[in-house]
């Protein structure tokens, strides 16, 4: 294929096809980069949508399971549901592109976008956006602003733009952002955490390392880097942008000047709200700050339709101003928020811990008017979840999950339980991209369950610490104390105030919704997302150290009821600690007898990680634990038994192990196994082994045959 455009960026080249494919939609573009290939459509309807202050803009990614050379697994051999990673790259790009819009924008736009063809290396979110944008701007859609995508990883202490996937499982750092030649319109980040171990430290020289000698570190990243980093991700938007620009050009369709519906309200009706019922807006307004939910405005508006004779969405816009106008104004000229509160002022918070008698552990988390119930599973290895992405050549296992529930009832709506839609698939993933950081716990499997019971502002964030106490409350060891904090922003000119821990009041009329996790002096994870078309950099810092500030404030308290946490009675006991990965065998013994004695005698679960070395016991019982520990340590400390090799013939002195119905197992000098069938015991024919041999005497048998691990044996 020839393609019409091709864009030379840091540690990638992008081609474009832009004129001969997807000829019916209002703009496309086929999108090669490396072995990946994305093609992204736009189509809009020309008839308007009237619902106020609602872009009707709906982003579908689907991946193809042939751009991988995969066939769909289960019964259904095609594309069905989407995948959570297909759903949080729908909500990405659209986040990315749903601020480049100009007000009153209220025709239907659908963006799709198709994965065709993949490799282990492409990050096919930042390509998704790339296409996206590109589909968009070349099309006849009278919106002339290129967004750009930016992946920024940290590698051995060294920043990497743009990394291939491969690059990136070597990271510490991973921030996706998107803007334009001028604005950060949207950013996506999180730490990754680890084991470190210093260089003083070795599981060879002690092979009973227990867990609590190896440090594990969130890799969360100071305020200061963060911004630095920013300033270099903003010279990277500025050069890419202006790249597409400039290689667009040509191809750029005409495009067809589309009517904006007037979002600006009636003088008249405004100044007569003002005037007549400007007390019952307040009113209103007070009460909107306790509830998501408020039926305040609505019912001012039928009591003054039914003594005037007003244009009821004229005048639903005109409530609307008003009442935005005194919440920003107040905010802007005295500092004192719709609830009362100071701008940087923290709601009150209440937190209770293992109030379910029978989950593992449990959080009551309340912030204001907004409260997250929190439960917490433990389970092993065979409980993680399998999922496959196009870009992996092979299963993969999520060990940490928090699953993230909004129901209706939250705020008021009598509304099905349904399943989770994209907000609630995206809040989920925030808040375990900001916990998981922070987990001492390799090989245990974690489910969070966060139930919203009641939401007015960053339920989100009440998941992040209620999920935190839960982990605490499971007894599981963390790195560091983490809470969230959502913050807005309200502006006017040169003026702007940046407000902490935000009720839905203020998300709804602030400029902004930045959510920062984290400990109290680093972040672990966030997400912004800029309703002004942009913020600088400035403005961002003010955020970020004043949401430094609150998650302090927030992280004491949190301390203090972690100080007075019970553990629950249900909670499996465990214990962790690291062997020298090279004697793994003599626990698991031959074909898993050794391991499969001791989770027998002691009642215990056992999951080993090979590659490091790591053991985790789980059972009911503490002393049992306590007794498989020392077992599998009295198994270290003897010598290594050296490897014994046996051929057909040999004649060896064993001992009686075991005795079954059709023989008995011996064991052999170095710790092997072999059977002696009952045939083979004595030359006369005898019924019961029991009659010949007892367990525990020694027994001179002969090697006669080999099948597999197993060894036959007659008498010697």
């Amino acid at each position: 294929m020839d393609y019409d455009v091709i864009v030379s960026l840091s540690n990638r080249v992008e081609e474009y096809e832009l004129k001969s494919i997807a000829k019916q939609a209002n703009g496309s573009a086929w999108l090669k980069c490396g072995g990946a290939v994305i093609l992204a459509t736009v189509v809009i309807d020309e008839t308007a949508v009237v619902e106020e202050g609602f872009l009707p803009l709906t982003v579908q990614y689907i991946q193809k399971s042939y751009a991988a050379g995969k066939i769909p697994g289960g019964f259904i051999k095609r594309e069905s549901k989407p995948s959570d990673f297909e759903a949080l790259t729908s909500r990405l790009v659209d986040r990315s592109l749903r601020p480049i819009f100009p007000k009153g924008f209220a025709n239907p736009i659908q963006i799709t976008i198709l994965v065709l063809s993949c490799d282990e290396d492409s990050d096919l979110q930042t390509l998704a956006l790339s296409a996206a944008s590109a589909a968009l701007y070349n099309s006849d859609i009278d919106i002339n602003e290129s967004v750009a995508a930016l992946r920024i990883a940290k590698i051995d202490d060294q920043i990497v733009l743009n990394p291939t996937l491969r690059e990136l499982k070597s990271s510490t750092l991973d921030i996706c952002i998107a803007g334009t030649s001028k604005d950060l319109l949207m950013i996506e980040m999180r730490s990754i955490g680890g084991m470190v171990l210093d260089s003083t430290q070795s599981m060879a020289l002690d092979p009973m390392m227990s867990a609590s000698a190896v440090r594990y570190s969130s890799n969360a990243i100071k305020e200061d880097e963060f911004i630095e980093i920013l300033k270099e991700a903003q010279l990277y938007l500025q050069e890419a942008n202006s790249a597409y620009i400039k290689a667009f050009a040509p191809t750029k369709k005409e495009t067809l000047k589309l009517v904006c519906l007037n979002d600006k309200p009636s003088e008249k009706l405004v100044e007569f709200i003002q005037t007549e019922h400007i007390d019952q807006i307040k009113d209103a307004i007070k009460t909107m700050a306790v509830s998501e939910r408020s039926t305040a405005l609505r019912s001012l508006r039928k009591t003054i339709l039914q003594t005037q004779e007003f244009d009821e969405l004229e005048l639903k816009r005109a409530i609307e101003h008003v009442k935005k106008s005194v919440v920003r104004s107040q905010i802007l000229k005295s500092g004192i928020r719709a609830d009362g509160r100071g701008v940087d002022e923290i709601r009150d918070i209440d937190i209770l811990t293992n109030v379910l008698p029978n989950a593992h552990s449990s959080c009551l988390f309340t912030r204001g008017q907004t409260q997250a119930l929190v439960a917490l599973t433990l389970g092993n290895n065979k409980d993680a979840q399998m999922y496959e992405e196009l870009t992996d050549s092979s299963a993969q296992y999520e060990s940490f999950m928090v699953h993230y529930n909004f129901p209706g009832f939250s705020v008021g709506e009598a509304s099905p339980v349904a399943p989770p839609k994209r907000r609630e698939l995206g809040h989920g993933n925030l808040a375990a991209r900001a916990l998981e950081p922070i987990l001492c716990a390799p090989s245990q499997t974690i489910r969070l369950v966060s139930e919203i019971l009641e939401s007015n502002g960053s339920s989100s964030m009440a998941t992040v610490c209620a999920g935190y106490m839960a982990l605490r409350a499971a007894d599981i060891e963390t790195v560091e104390s983490v809470a969230g904090v959502a913050m807005g922003l309200v502006c006017d000119g040169d003026e702007a105030v940046v407000l902490s821990d935000i009720t839905g009041l203020e998300d709804h009329d602030g400029d902004m919704d930045f959510k920062v996790t984290g400990s109290s002096d680093a972040i672990t994870a966030l997400q912004m997302d800029i309703k002004l078309g942009g913020i600088s950099l400035e403005l961002l810092s003010r955020a970020l150290y004043q949401a430094r500030d609150a998650r302090v404030h927030i992280i004491k308290i949190m301390e203090q009821a972690q100080s007075k946490i019970k553990l629950s009675d249900t909670l499996p006991s465990s214990d962790l600690f690291n062997i020298d990965p090279s004697r793994i065998a003599e626990v698991i013994g031959q074909a898993g007898k050794t391991i499969r004695e001791i989770i027998e005698k002691f009642e215990v679960a056992i999951d080993i990680d090979k590659k490091v070395g790591s053991v985790k016991l789980t059972g009911a019982s503490k002393e049992k634990l306590k007794g498989a520990k020392e077992h599998i340590q009295n198994i270290l400390n003897s010598p290594a038994q050296p490897k014994v090799e046996y051929s057909v013939g040999d004649k060896v002195d064993g001992i009686v192990k075991r005795i079954v119905d059709f023989g008995a197992f011996i064991e052999l000098p170095g710790g092997v196994d072999g059977l002696l069938h009952i045939s083979k015991i004595s030359d006369e024919r005898i019924s019961c082994v029991a009659d010949v041999l007892s367990e525990g005497s020694p027994i001179r048998v002969e090697i006669l045959e080999f099948k597999g691990n197993k060894i036959s044996l007659g008498r010697g």
